[in-house]
C-alpha cells in the first residue's frame, strides 16, 4: 500500500542529528508538521517530504549561515488568520480561517524564517514562494489571507499588495477572495476602505497608506512597487513578463514577497515549468535531482520557499486512493473522497479527460492539457512489424500527408486494410468491422536537427540513427525519422518515397492539406507519378468538399449527399479503431510521442473534437497525418460500418 511505502521512505531518511536541535524542538506547528511528514504520519509526495527535511536541516544548520527560526513571528500570523479572517462560500461561509497543518507549514515558514542582512538587520528570509497543489486545496484564500496580513499587520508603510495574473479576469479571481474576506470579517471592515462597487477594485488601509488591488500585464501602465505580489495560476502565464515586472519593483522594499500559486501545467516551455523545476531542486537540495528526487540537502537557493505537491514514481491515482493526499493536502476537508472518486471515474470513462484530471487534481505535468488516448490503450495497438515486407504487392488503401517548412516535422501515414473483427456495439448488436495496419514516415532537416531537439525536447538525432524492427525483432534499414541535408524539408525526398510505394503497392488515395501541397505535386510530377488526391483540412471548423465522382455516385444510387473529409471525423474514426483494437500501429517513438502529446480542441456548440497544433506542446504532425489517412481509408471503405461522416450530421462549411 502507498501509505506503508511512504512511511518506509520517510523513516529511512530521518536524521540522527535531532540531538543538535533546540531541546524544545518541535517548538510549534511548523516543526510538528515537518516531523509528521518525515515520519510518515502525514502522507506527502516527494517534494513536500524534501521541503520538510530541508526545514529540519535548516533548524540544525541554519544559524551557522545567518538563517534563524522565529516561532513567535509564525504564531503571530496564525493568530491573525484565526482572529481576523473569515472564509466564504458553501460550508465555510463566515467561519474562522483555521489553517490546516500544511497551510501552517507554508505560512509559518514564510514569516518564521529570518536571515541576517549585511547591515545586521534581521529580515524575512524567503523572498519567493512557489506553491503547486491540486485544484480545490484553498490556494487562493490562503494567498488572499497573506495579502491582508501584509497590508495591515506586517508593519510596512505604504505597502502595495497585488493580486497578479496573466490577464485581468484571472487576477480578479484571487482578488475576489480578498474582497469576500473583507466583507465577511468585522475587523477587516473596520480597518479597510474599499473602492468601487461590483466589482470592488481596490482595498485600502488608510492608516499606513497601503492598498491591495489586482494587476495584470495589460493593466500595468506604470512600474508598481510591490511589497507582496500574489501571482495566481502561473501555469496560465504565457511568459514571465508579469513576474519580471513585479520583481523589478522589489528593489524599493527590504523584505518583499513573491507568492506564486498554481496547478500543474502541460507546457514545459513556460515560466511555470521553469519555476516548478527550480522549486523541486530547492527542496531536494541539489541542482541535479535523480528520478526519485532523493534528498541531498545542499543550499540551492536560500531565498526561495518550495511546496510542490506530487505523486511518487509508480503511484496510480486511478487505482489507489491512498496516494490522493500527496497531491491534495486538504483531502478530506475541502476535497471529499466522493468528489475525487467521481473525478477518477470520469477519467476512466472519458479518455480525453484523463490528462486534464491528472494535471488539475493529481499534480502531474502532462504532455498535453487534454489527453486523447491513454498510454496503456495505445500500447495495446502498437506492434513491431515491417509493413513493406508484410504487405508487399498489396495496395495501400489511403495515405495522409502533413507537409512542413523548416520547424515542424513533415509526416506521411499509410493505411492498409487487413481483414475484419467482430465488434459488439453499444446497443448489444454485433458487426464484422474492418481492421487495418498503419504506419508513419517522418522527415526533419538535418542541419537544424540538434538545435530543434533542445527546443522540442525530443531526440531527433537518436531517432534518425535508430531503426525500426520487424516482427522477429530484427533491425530493418528504416530509421524512425529521416533527416535529409539542409535547413528546410526537401519535398523531393518525400515524393521519392511516394513514387516508390505507388510503384510497389499502389496508393488508392492521398489525403492532403493545402499547405505547400502544390510544391509537393511538382516534385511528384518530376517522378512521373499520378495519385488520386482528396482535400483534408486540418482544423475543426472547415470541411472539404466531396469529389464530383462521389456526388454523382450518390445521386445515381439515390443516397444522401456525401460529406467531405474533416479532422473531427477523422479523429473520431481513429479513436474508434484504437479503442476497439481494430488497428495495428507500427511501433515508433516518433508516432507515440505525437499521439501522447496531442492536445484536443473542442467545438463548444457541437462538441466536435480535433487535434490542435496550437495547443500541443510537442510536434504532433505524425498524429495528424495518421488521422488524415484513417479518415480517407474509412470514408472510402464499402463496409457495414456507419462512419461518423455519415451519421453525426456535421455541417459542411
Amino acid at each position: 500500500m502507498v501509505r506503508t511505502a511512504t512511511k518506509a521512505t520517510n523513516s529511512s531518511n530521518s536524521r540522527s542529528e535531532n540531538s543538535n536541535l533546540d531541546p524544545k524542538y518541535p517548538t510549534g506547528p511548523v516543526d510538528a508538521y515537518a516531523e509528521a511528514v518525515i515520519n510518515g504520519e502525514f502522507i506527502a509526495g516527494p517534494h513536500v517530504r524534501n521541503a520538510c527535511r530541508r526545514h529540519r536541516d535548516d533548524r540544525i544548520n541554519g544559524p551557522a549561515r545567518g538563517v534563524h527560526w522565529d516561532p513567535d513571528a509564525a504564531e503571530r500570523v496564525f493568530r491573525f488568520f484565526k482572529k481576523v479572517l473569515r472564509l466564504n462560500g458553501g460550508q465555510f461561509e463566515g467561519r474562522e480561517f483555521l489553517l490546516h497543518p500544511s497551510q501552517q507549514f507554508i505560512v509559518g515558514s514564510l514569516f518564521g524564517w529570518k536571515r541576517v542582512e549585511s547591515d545586521g538587520a534581521l529580515l524575512r528570509r524567503f523572498r519567493r514562494a512557489y506553491i503547486e497543489q491540486g485544484k480545490g486545496n484553498g490556494k487562493s484564500p490562503l494567498a488572499a489571507g497573506i495579502g491582508h496580513y501584509c497590508m495591515i499587520a506586517d508593519g510596512e508603510a505604504a505597502a502595495e499588495i497585488y493580486a497578479a495574473a496573466a490577464n485581468k479576469d484571472q487576477a480578479f479571481v484571487l482578488f475576489r477572495d480578498a474582497v469576500a474576506m473583507y466583507e465577511q470579517s468585522p475587523k477587516l471592515k473596520q480597518a479597510i476602505t474599499p473602492s468601487g462597487c461590483n466589482p470592488v477594485w481596490n482595498l485600502a488601509f488608510m492608516k499606513r497608506r497601503s492598498f491591495f488591488r489586482p494587476i495584470s500585464r495589460e493593466g500595468a501602465h506604470s512600474g508598481p512597487r510591490p511589497y507582496v505580489a500574489l501571482c495566481d495560476e502561473i501555469h496560465e502565464h504565457p511568459d514571465g513578463r508579469v513576474i519580471e515586472m513585479l520583481e523589478r519593483g522589489f528593489k524599493f522594499r527590504r523584505q518583499p514577497l513573491l507568492f506564486m500559486i498554481t496547478n500543474s501545467g502541460s507546457d514545459r516551455k513556460t515560466i511555470c515549468w521553469d519555476e516548478h523545476q527550480h522549486a523541486v531542486k530547492v527542496a531536494a537540495g541539489t541542482a541535479t535531482p535523480d528520478d526519485e528526487f532523493t534528498y541531498v540537502g545542499e543550499v540551492v537557493d536560500d531565498t526561495t520557499f518550495s511546496y510542490v505537491c506530487a505523486l511518487d514514481k509508480g503511484d496510480d491515482p486511478f487505482t489507489d486512493p491512498t496516494c490522493w493526499q500527496k497531491a491534495n493536502p486538504l483531502f478530506g476537508i475541502t476535497l471529499k473522497h466522493d468528489y475525487l472518486q467521481s473525478v477518477v471515474d470520469q477519467a476512466r470513462n472519458i479518455p480525453s479527460k484523463r490528462n486534464g484530471i491528472l494535471r488539475l487534481h493529481f499534480c502531474e505535468w502532462t504532455e498535453a492539457d487534454t489527453n486523447w488516448i491513454p498510454r496503456p490503450i495505445l500500447d495495446k495497438v502498437m506492434a513491431e512489424f515491417d509493413p513493406y515486407e508484410e504487405h508487399k504487392g498489396k495496395p495501400i488503401n489511403a495515405a495522409g500527408l502533413d507537409l512542413s517548412g523548416s520547424k515542424d516535422l513533415t509526416a506521411a501515414a499509410f493505411v492498409v486494410e487487413t481483414g475484419t473483427k467482430r465488434v459488439t456495439r453499444e446497443d448489444g448488436s454485433e458487426a464484422d468491422l474492418p481492421t487495418y495496419d498503419a504506419w508513419i514516415e517522418a522527415w526533419t532537416p538535418r542541419d537544424t536537427m540538434d538545435e530543434r531537439s533542445k527546443v522540442d525536447h525530443v531526440p531527433y538525432r537518436l531517432w534518425n540513427e535508430t531503426f525500426h524492427k520487424d516482427a522477429a525483432g530484427e533491425d530493418t534499414d528504416q530509421p524512425f525519422i529521416h533527416a535529409p541535408d539542409g535547413q528546410r524539408i526537401r519535398y523531393d525526398h518525400v515524393a521519392a518515397l511516394f513514387a516508390r510505394l505507388n510503384t510497389e503497392h499502389g496508393i488508392n488515395v492521398l489525403a492532403y492539406d493545402n499547405y505547400a501541397f502544390d510544391r509537393f505535386e511538382e516534385e511528384l510530377d518530376g517522378y512521373g507519378v499520378t495519385i488520386e488526391t482528396v482535400s483534408h483540412p486540418q482544423g475543426g471548423k472547415r470541411r472539404a468538399k466531396p469529389s464530383e465522382e462521389k456526388v454523382e455516385a450518390a445521386k445515381a444510387n439515390d443516397e444522401d449527399p456525401p460529406l467531405g473529409l474533416w479532422m473531427p471525423g477523422s479523429v473520431a474514426e481513429l479513436e474508434a479503431l484504437i479503442l476497439e483494437e481494430r488497428i495495428r500501429l507500427r511501433a515508433s517513438p516518433v508516432l507515440l510521442s505525437a499521439l501522447m502529446g496531442v492536445a484536443m480542441e473542442t467545438d463548444p456548440l457541437m462538441g466536435n473534437q480535433w487535434f490542435s497544433k496550437k495547443k500541443s506542446t510537442i510536434r504532433i504532425d505524425p498524429a495528424v497525418a495518421l488521422a488524415m489517412a484513417v479518415g480517407a481509408a474509412v470514408d472510402g471503405a464499402p463496409v457495414p460500418h456507419q462512419s461518423v461522416y455519415r451519421t453525426r450530421g456535421f455541417v459542411e462549411i
